[in-house]
């Protein structure tokens, strides 16, 4: 079905509807309710039009060597967007996709076709319940980036959530998870003192005025056992101060000053990531 403003997939309260970009041939956005989730960019796989998708996209760049291979998971599918530039930089990744939504994938498939030899498996399955059936050690990177509408489930940021998504990596592996909050990131916080509790290694990534409160914002979240020294970091800083809109990278003694007494959340208290203003749109 096809309105003025895209290619309708669903009606009603959450519609998904597919929006060519008039910009450019093949790109187009994909916006489910009044969230936009993906933008894909068939011509051109390596432009991440969200700035947030570009950080975690910052993440893998600086923390693999160029062109290496990865075994990755990502939960949350949409657009595949992230899958897409992982084959296209790195080809014969293999990558796996918890996406619970099986109309959506099969609407995405069909309308944005993925490139041969992709080496993407999409599984009809939430987060939550594929992780527990992937093999322990099986991932160099693991990617949450999942919404229901435009807030993170709040089983995914629990300690046996975040439990998982540590079994899954193998030993030098990497995650991304990509969260919304705004100022005081009270809920950011308890997600960092969850992080800190299974991985050696934790780190931010966020623009300077969702830090201080000003702004609602994405904050993209780095965890990994693997030591991550000056050049590693400094790398990442190097990347983050590239864009139009550069963001800030926080770890060791200014994250401990973030998090402070924060804690952890669990599956008694869980509670989704806090809903973006009424007026703030198309943040993931």
């Amino acid at each position: 079905m096809r309105s003025n403003e895209g290619e309708v997939l669903r009606e009603g309260r959450e519609p998904v509807v597919l929006v060519p970009d008039g910009s450019r041939r093949a790109a187009f956005l994909l916006r489910v309710g009044r969230t936009d989730q993906s933008y894909v960019d068939l011509d051109d796989p390596l432009r991440l039009e969200f700035d947030y998708v570009q950080r975690i996209a910052d993440l893998v760049e600086a923390l693999f060597e160029p062109g290496r291979t990865l075994r990755a998971v990502h939960v949350g599918g949409a657009g595949l967007t992230l899958p897409r530039y992982v084959a296209a930089t790195r080809p014969g990744s293999v990558q796996t996709v918890l996406e619970p939504d099986a109309e959506l994938t099969d609407f995405v498939r069909a309308r944005l076709p993925l490139p041969r030899g992709h080496g993407i498996k999409v599984r009809a399955v939430d987060g939550r319940s594929g992780l527990p059936e992937l093999n322990e050690g099986i991932a160099d990177l693991v990617v949450l980036d999942a919404f229901s509408g435009a807030q993170v489930p709040p089983d995914l940021t629990t300690g046996p959530a975040l439990a998982e998504l540590h079994r899954v990596l193998r030993a030098d592996g990497v995650l991304a998870l990509n969260v919304t909050d705004r100022g005081p990131l009270a809920y950011t916080r308890r997600v960092l003192a969850g992080l800190r509790e299974r991985f050696a290694v934790v780190g931010l990534c966020a623009e300077p005025s969702t830090l201080k409160g000003r702004r609602f914002g994405n904050v993209v979240l780095v965890a990994t056992d693997r030591p991550l020294g000056a050049h590693e970091w400094g790398a990442l800083a190097d990347r983050a101060g590239r864009p139009p809109f550069p963001y800030r990278v926080l770890h060791g003694a200014r994250l401990d000053q973030l998090v402070g007494g924060a804690l952890p959340y669990t599956d008694e208290d869980a509670e989704p990531s806090p809903p973006p203003p009424a007026d703030l749109l198309g943040l993931h």
